[in-house]
């Protein structure tokens, strides 16, 4: 009876601990966020430990060019200043699209990747998708639309070791990400599905498409982006 009375407290031990680490932490990290950079991601560590290393360097939002601000957003989340961090009419499009027999396609918005890329696993496991909603939300109401965008700009994947946009932009064409043209940033807003398979240096024809694409819808996504404006 004393060792069953035991287990059952350690049990809920542990459960309180996965809580705490879960919930806790990570509103305590946003909270922290809101001023200061986030030093690294798990993706970054899970990455230094299979021996890549690391190239990134901050910036503020302000010293990215416009021009990849919309690019990204046209092509990753058209809209992101008007959702609540889901954007439920892609996924209402998405799931339909699969009803109807096409390829489930992702419907993850920037808030979303965010939430991802700052306390999760890479990876499309139910668990870590369950997790993501509310970590989602919860950035959105600590952080708002503007500091998640300059987060997701500065930690997001842009090809092996590549970290950030400072550190892209400088590796594949050598210079800061304020000085990107239309065409450069198109290029590089087109690889972020997946920047290990693709390298705006030699773009696929898919990659060209993409970065004409994003061209295009960047003026039409420009009005909508009051939100990054800093009493937005």
């Amino acid at each position: 009876m004393r060792n069953g009375f035991s287990l059952w407290r350690l049990l809920r031990r542990l459960v309180i601990l996965i809580i705490l680490l879960v919930l806790v932490l990570p509103t305590g990290l946003t909270l922290l966020y809101r001023e200061v950079a986030p030093p690294a991601t798990p993706l970054m560590v899970i990455r230094l430990f299979e021996g890549e290393g690391i190239k990134s360097e901050w910036v503020p939002l302000r010293q990215i060019s416009p021009h990849l601000i919309r690019s990204v957003i046209a092509l990753e989340d058209s809209r992101f200043c008007s959702h609540d961090g889901v954007d439920w009419v892609e996924m209402s499009d998405a799931v339909s699209d699969h009803l109807k027999g096409g390829r489930l396609r992702g419907a993850s918005t920037i808030s979303m990747q965010t939430a991802k890329n700052l306390f999760l696993w890479p990876g499309r496991a139910f668990l870590r998708k369950a997790i993501e909603a509310p970590l989602t939300f919860m950035i959105e109401a600590i952080l708002g639309k503007r500091r998640i965008l300059e987060i997701y700009l500065n930690v997001v994947e842009w090809g092996p070791g590549i970290y950030g946009i400072e550190a892209a932009s400088r590796a594949y064409f050598r210079k800061p990400a304020v000085s990107l043209t239309p065409w450069q940033a198109g290029l590089l807003a087109g690889i972020l599905p997946n920047p290990r398979r693709w390298s705006p240096r030699k773009p696929t024809d898919y990659i060209r498409d993409r970065a004409r694409t994003a061209m295009a819808r960047s003026k039409a996504v420009a009005p909508a982006l009051r939100c990054l404006r800093k009493n937005g």
